[in-house]
């Protein structure tokens, strides 16, 4: 990006004054990400201060700097936009940008799939015309801002994520970044803990069309049992299009034929009726779905059908939400499922048909390395206890868990199953090495809290200390 922001136009859309005449090429809220030319805006939350990291920001080559106050350690003819409120500020970039944006804008949201339709969205339309995407999971009220506030006027295609835990959440989001096309993935449970009802859960995930106008489009799955729901709320906020995909017979975008392998799957389908074959490079039948909505969303905002099909190929999935390597451990080679970043309970059932598909070595197992589904309120030991008993009619061969609520899991488990408990990860981590074997296929996943994260460390410190990666 170049030519971003001038002094003058940060001026205008934040209200703010400026001190010095500075361009920048970018936006930047951390001090240690900030790039030379960026503006770095100075947040305040509940535990840091960006106005602390200032001098960092300028050593890292900031151009310019966003400020609530002038703290005594700055030069008074520091580049500087001082403003009353950095978080204000940093919306009122956005709006100015989403303004001045003349491509098209796709947002979407939903239960699970979000990042990996994202990241599909992306991959597509960059093919296509200069795309802008959220970065990772930047997906909240600072998240989206700062999207639209890095966002080049002459961009092509913007396409970002919308996330929330409580109602009212994506509401102000929607009408900041004003979608023309609105993508809800599906609803299912995942961070209910503040709400009494999936309904609810619906009603929220919905508010990503009030910042829909005449003209604009919505898209929404026709499977999930919400169809209807979210069909009246896009009409109630003016979608003059619905779209719905799935595998429900009439469904515009619907799944016709798909071929599952370890590695990906081959998919036929008709897209807003026009019939395509395409292969996709993530395995499993979620991340299919997942690509039934992101080709919707990418016709929808004016894309080659044929072309944005071709791109998927290229496909796969990110660290910590289903990479797959191998890996060489003192007794052998196993397979390494990396899903550690997150769970829910429609997510780890895709990640445990993932596994099925899996086949492994001639000695080797099929394992699942589980931790709790956070943020699932009073429903988490039922739905902890559903999970087990799905597992236990899968061909999976050991268990490990960690986490009070996996508790519930485990007992549902067939006697041979269970493997190994622990309260926590830390405790777990230790049984985990010594337990595989040569030809194993292990799946690692749970809720980021759960920090499954030390189990794929864990297994990889064994291979430093006594095997050799084997490659991704």
């Amino acid at each position: 990006m170049s030519g971003l922001w001038t002094a003058l136009d940060a001026q205008r859309a934040t209200g703010g004054s400026g001190v010095g005449g500075w361009d920048a090429n970018g936006v930047a809220i951390d001090s240690r990400q900030v790039q030379l030319g960026d503006m770095f805006v100075a947040l305040k939350g509940p535990n840091h201060d960006g106005h602390d990291h200032l001098i960092a920001a300028f050593r890292s080559g900031a151009s310019a700097a966003m400020v609530s106050h002038v703290p005594d350690i700055i030069a008074e003819d520091a580049p500087l936009l001082v403003v009353d409120d950095t978080q204000a500020g940093l919306e009122g970039l956005g709006r100015a940008a989403r303004e001045r944006f003349q491509g098209k804008v796709i947002a979407l949201t939903g239960s699970v799939g979000k990042t990996g339709t994202k990241e599909m969205l992306s991959l597509m339309l960059s093919g296509q015309g200069k795309t802008s995407a959220t970065l990772g999971n930047l997906n909240n009220h600072i998240g989206a801002p700062l999207t639209l506030a890095r966002l080049p006027a002459d961009a092509d295609y913007a396409v970002l994520e919308l996330g929330m835990n409580h109602p009212d959440e994506i509401r102000p989001l929607s009408k900041m970044v004003r979608p023309h096309v609105a993508l809800i993935t599906r609803i299912a449970p995942a961070h209910t803990a503040f709400f009494d009802s999936l309904d609810q859960v619906a009603d929220a995930k919905a508010e990503i069309f009030e910042g829909l106008e005449p003209g604009d489009i919505a898209i929404v799955n026709a499977d999930d049992g919400f169809t209807d729901h979210l069909s009246a709320a896009a009409k109630r906020a003016g979608a003059t299009e619905i779209f719905r995909f799935g595998e429900a017979s009439d469904a515009e975008t619907r799944l016709l034929n798909v071929t599952l392998q370890p590695d990906g799957s081959a998919v036929e389908a008709t897209v807003v009726g026009r019939k395509v074959s395409y292969r996709i490079g993530a395995p499993g039948k979620h991340w299919v779905m997942n690509s039934l909505a992101a080709l919707t969303a990418a016709v929808c905002a004016g894309a080659d059908l044929q072309a944005a099909a071709e791109a998927l190929a290229e496909v796969h999935p990110p660290a910590g939400r289903g990479a797959t390597e191998a890996l060489t451990l003192p007794q052998g080679r196993i397979t390494l499922i990396d899903e550690s970043y997150n769970a829910s309970p429609a997510a780890m059932r895709a990640a445990f048909a993932v596994l099925s598909a899996h086949e492994p070595g001639p000695a080797g197992r099929r394992v699942a390395v589980l931790g709790d589904m956070l943020e699932l309120g009073g429903n988490a030991p039922r739905e902890h206890g559903e999970l087990g008993e799905n597992l236990a009619a899968l061909p999976v061969d050991l268990v490990f868990a960690a986490g009070p609520e996996m508790q519930a899991l485990v007992n549902k488990l067939r006697p041979e199953q269970r493997a190994g408990y622990a309260a926590d990860t830390a405790a777990l981590s230790g049984e985990i090495v010594p337990a595989l074997r040569d030809g194993d296929v292990v799946l690692v996943k749970g809720s980021l809290g759960i920090r499954m994260a030390r189990i794929i460390s864990a297994l990889r410190d064994a291979v430093a200390s006594g095997g050799e990666p084997e490659g991704k």
